[in-house]
């Protein structure tokens, strides 16, 4: 184990030393020492067929109230104990993740100078064996703003097995714990949910915190609108890409295949296409969606690379996400069978050269067409690149520091309301920090079962989790990609970002995907609840018979549309197409 965990780093000056100057910016509701909170409703699952399950899984928090925090609280007279964290990074690395622990640290000492974070070095194997460091200002001072995980590291990214879940159970017993914060993904935020539920079987006191922080932007759903590090990944990669467009249309004499992370879930790719208009884009979503064979997707590259010549050019820009491969029906077994499987259960995807593949596949059948006299242009020349780990260490953008540090302040009130088993999340992330809405939200309320097959009658199959979300293929900003995919093919309509901008108008850019989807679920639920009001308040007993009737009408067409829609019949929908 690394001993420099929580050393000061060494800043080379500059970039480092300004951005640990960055002060986050703050929704109202946030500052403040403490915070008054709202419960709502009872919860339910995204999938009602699966809450019968989730209810027996998780019998303790399944169904929990999702609670809004609105406004600081008249602390003035209250006298707040002090309170012991404990905080955990279980997922990649990811821009962003030390403003959590930063974030969770300054509202501790606010709330009570006595309370005391530790964090767990070396990742989850840290908190099995109960190795922390006690986290300071003094400690924090070179982290904040900063990339990486190097504050604590990380390790295997579950809490899973009885050993594993027993061992957490140890060390928060062992510590006297009162709260105990999980930063990862999908996979981290589905054990929190399960060791919440077994923390509170086992009578531990230790409340489960889950924060989203994942630079694949897959922890998607009507509660999480993106994840911390998401936004830093794509500005960073967008970067990468403009400029192998702008070499290749310099060149004008290569194709370049480049791919991105993105495993389950293609939004690093997509988002970055919306950034930086490559010349084509093959979303996994779009190839498992329509089945399409290996050759299927070669030809449909070689036709977009036929139709460019036939407009005198040779060069062009391919990006594809790290899980198309595992997308494709035939290649789907023979990666399961020759990979080692991740430390979360998926297959090591960054191992395979994807881009490769495709580069040889569409030159082997670019000759075959020469040689048939279907393709009398250039000889087809290809380069391959796979942006895989130089955007996870950046320093985060403007709208990653404010999000993350928002997101730890929260997860301490949650701590402090005493609320377990639940995720810190903000939404109206597309508006200004001051119209952040601030909430948290039951992890049970994420979860559902895998489906082996589509449709109504399908049965859900396997242990309930947080799924990764996929690209909305019914959703604004993926219709916007299709209006623009002619461009993108045969104008050379290249868009050059550049780097992240922490100063000037282009600091405070958020994902495009981000700002074109509306997704403010928290704000619908309110305005839903107003209507409700509206209701109650206008048929009372002794309104008019008509006013009666008619209430109730509307009330019946509402629930049969609402019945209707929690069965949804799983539509095809059609191939993005580069022509």
């Amino acid at each position: 184990m690394n001993a420099d965990f929580g050393a000061p780093k060494e800043h080379a000056g500059g970039l480092q030393q300004r951005r640990a100057l960055y002060q986050p910016r703050l929704p109202p509701c946030l500052q403040g020492p403490t915070v008054r909170a709202e419960y709502g409703d009872a919860t339910t699952t995204i999938d009602p067929s699966c809450a019968h399950v989730l209810a027996q899984a998780f019998p303790n928090t399944f169904g929990q109230p999702l609670v809004s925090f609105v406004a600081p609280a008249d602390a003035a007279a209250e006298e707040r104990p002090p309170i012991r964290v404990g905080v955990v990074f279980s997922g990649r690395q990811s821009p962003g993740g030390h403003n959590v622990v930063w974030g969770l640290h300054d509202a501790l000492k606010a709330y009570n100078p006595q309370s005391v974070l530790y964090g767990f070095v070396g990742g989850t194997e840290g908190l099995f064996a109960n190795k922390t460091l006690e986290i300071t200002d003094d400690v924090l001072a070179s982290y904040k703003n900063q990339g990486g995980f190097d504050l604590l590291g990380r390790s295997i990214d579950q809490i899973r097995t009885t050993k594993q879940v027993s061992s957490a159970m140890a060390t928060c017993h062992s510590l006297n714990l009162d709260g105990l914060v999980i930063i990862g993904g999908v996979t981290s935020n589905s054990d929190a949910a399960q060791l919440a539920e077994t923390l509170i079987q086992n009578n531990c006191k230790t409340k489960v915190v889950g924060v989203p922080v994942s630079l694949n932007g897959d922890l998607k759903n009507q509660f999480v609108e993106t994840t911390v590090g998401f936004d830093t990944v794509c500005k960073v990669n967008s970067q990468l890409v403009s400029n192998v467009c702008l070499d290749a249309i310099s060149a004008g004499k290569y194709y370049y295949f480049v791919r991105l992370m993105g495993r389950k879930a293609s939004h690093v790719a997509f988002e970055c296409a919306l950034q930086s208009h490559p010349n084509m884009l093959i979303l996994g979503e779009e190839v498992a969606l329509s089945k399409l064979t290996l050759m299927e997707i070669i030809n449909k590259i070689c036709d977009g690379v036929q139709a460019r010549a036939e407009l005198g050019k040779y060069h062009g820009v391919l990006v594809i996400p790290e899980g198309l491969i595992e997308s494709i029906p035939e290649m789907y077994a023979l990666i399961q069978l020759l990979l080692h499987q991740e430390s979360d259960n998926s297959a090591q995807l960054s191992q395979i050269d994807t881009e490769q593949l495709l580069a040889h596949l569409v030159e082997t059948e670019m000759i075959k067409r020469t040689k048939e006299g279907r393709y009398k242009g250039r000889k087809f020349s290809s380069v391959c690149h796979f942006f895989g780990y130089q955007a996870r260490g950046s320093i985060p953008s403007n709208f990653d520091c404010d999000y993350a540090y928002a997101l730890g302040r929260i997860s301490l009130h949650m701590i402090a309301a005493g609320l377990t088993g639940y995720m810190a999340t903000v939404a109206n992330l597309k508006d200004p920090v001051d119209k952040w809405r601030c909430a948290a939200a039951p992890l049970t309320a994420m979860m559902s079962l895998k489906r082996h097959l589509r449709g109504p009658g399908a049965i859900p199959i396997g242990k309930p989790s947080i799924h990764p979300s996929p690209i909305d293929l019914k959703g604004k900003a993926y219709e916007l990609l299709r209006e623009k995919a002619s461009s993108f093919l045969l104008d050379d309509f290249y868009r050059t970002p550049g780097g992240i901008q922490f100063e000037g108008p282009g600091s405070d850019a958020k994902p495009i995907t981000l700002t074109i989807e509306n997704q403010d679920y928290v704000g619908d639920i309110e305005i839903l609840k107003e209507c409700l009001s509206k209701v109650r308040t206008m048929v009372k007993p002794g309104c008019s018979r008509e006013i009666l009737k008619a209430a109730i009408s509307s009330m019946l067409s509402v629930t049969d549309v609402l019945t209707v829609m929690s069965h949804p019949l799983n539509a095809e929908l059609p191939l993005y197409h580069f022509k």
